[in-house]
């Protein structure tokens, strides 16, 4: 794809992609930060994006222009606006992980309550039960009528109590299967807890963290290649032939260069008066101006009022002959 002459625009729709996103989560988490001025911070973030980028290609164009103050404190500006973007990033991914898990960690904590419930009932019936059979045990066998009368005090608490546990059982099999489809949508993090031996947050948090390292700083780096980019294709039109439109010749141009030269005869006769051109250059050179290649001259009166008219008329040396 380097070769191609659209590389250039796929660096360009990369950088604009990229940081286009990074900054749209980056406003959108900083708001939420600063929820009580939202617009405001979306308007002032979505400022100091753009100007980030800006800083970043005039650093790499005119590095060498700048002095030592604008070097440093553009530089400086620019890496904290990445930390400051990749914060806002940090706050929009958190906010979807909480509005994702908000659901399921409800569901679980009220499944915890109701496990806690069910089992402080299990321990207050068989509480109820051992006190009864012992209450019984205590009695003399012909004391039938009294054991019955404190299993009839006795049986009302147990039915309360077995009415309590099924209600809560049927409950928690409720939130069991509303855990499995909210769970959908955290399950990969939970796989991956499980496979590490730690919490939710945890993994979450670092995966988080990975996002932002190479988010906006790529960003960035691909908006300095795009700038890089353009300006070695403007060097390399600058270099190129100057031809129309500069664009190299046609095959047909080529061919017609070609077959547009003298061939055979004609080529062999302009070649021989050419050479002939030359030995009459050369010797008019080697004469000088001594007059040996010119013929007797008239002379002429100083004050001849005729017109001067020189018939001038080739000579065999090469010369010419004035009359």
């Amino acid at each position: 794809m380097e070769n191609s002459k659209y590389f250039i625009y796929w660096i360009g729709l990369s950088a604009l992609l990229i940081a286009g996103s990074a900054a749209a989560f980056s406003v959108y988490g900083l708001a939420k930060l600063f929820s009580g001025a939202f617009l405001s911070v979306v308007v002032m973030a979505g400022a100091l994006e753009l100007g980030k980028l800006v800083t970043a290609s005039f650093l790499y164009r005119y590095w060498n222009m700048i002095n030592w103050f604008q070097k440093v404190y553009m530089t400086i500006a620019t890496i904290v606006l990445v930390f400051i973007t990749s914060a806002g990033i940090f706050g929009y991914l958190s906010n979807a992980y909480q509005g994702a898990t908000l659901e399921f960690e409800k569901q679980s904590t009220e499944l915890l309550t109701i496990e806690e419930r069910i089992e402080q009932l299990d321990e207050d019936k068989d509480f109820l039960k051992e006190e009864l059979e012992v209450a019984i045990s205590e009695l003399p066998d012909n004391y039938i009528t009294a054991k019955r009368k404190l299993r009839e005090e006795y049986n009302p608490q147990i039915t309360q109590l077995n009415q309590e546990l099924l209600e809560y059982k049927t409950r928690r099999a409720d939130l069991e299967i509303e855990l499995v489809s909210t769970g959908v949508d955290v399950g990969p993090a939970i796989y991956l807890a499980r496979t590490f031996g730690t919490d939710i947050d945890t993994v979450v948090k670092f995966f988080i963290f990975i996002l932002i390292f190479v988010f906006d700083p790529l960003a960035v780096m691909l908006v300095i290649a795009y700038n890089q980019a353009l300006i070695d294709r403007n060097k390399d039109k600058q270099t190129l032939p100057d031809t129309p439109g500069n664009k190299p010749a046609s095959q047909h141009e080529n061919w017609q260069d070609i077959y547009s030269q003298p061939m055979g005869f004609t080529a062999l006769q302009e070649e021989e008066e050419f050479e002939e051109d030359n030995e009459r250059m050369d010797i008019i050179g080697q004469n000088g101006n001594d007059g040996l290649h010119y013929d007797d001259v008239e002379p002429r009166e100083e004050n001849d009022p005729r017109p001067y008219s020189p018939d001038l008329t080739p000579t065999a040396k090469g010369g010419i002959r004035t009359k």
